[in-house]
């Protein structure tokens, strides 16, 4: 009876030590390339705007500080917003942060207090 008990138990815990081991290796992916991209990089933020009927993501990187991190040009937010979005495919349709170094994606979404 306790070996019909630990067989799934030791499997659950074989699959939940194969999907840390992905999350290890994806974040530290993502932030070897999000470094290349824009040195000092610690939060990606992405935000979902519709002006004139286009649709789009507006990217901004910011680092440790929360301070937006001047790149020059557009280049560097398009490529971690393309970076992101292909890592994580449900980002387009809400605001969401990414932090590096935990890598960790949070929905940015506002909500309104409950006491309203």
């Amino acid at each position: 009876m306790t070996q019909i008990i630990d067989r799934p138990r030791a499997a659950l815990a074989i699959r939940g030590g194969q999907a840390g081991r992905r999350h290890i290796t994806r974040t530290g992916v993502l932030r070897r390339q999000l470094d290349q991209i824009a040195p000092g990089v610690a939060v990606v933020c992405m935000v979902p705007v519709a002006t004139a009927g286009a649709h789009g993501t507006h990217v901004m990187l910011l680092n440790d500080l929360a301070q937006p991190i001047a790149v020059g040009d557009d280049d560097a937010h398009r490529a971690a917003g393309r970076l992101l979005s292909q890592a994580f495919p449900a980002v387009r349709a809400a605001a969401h942060d990414y932090y590096v170094q935990p890598g960790c994606l949070v929905d940015a979404t506002p909500t309104v207090p409950a006491a309203l």
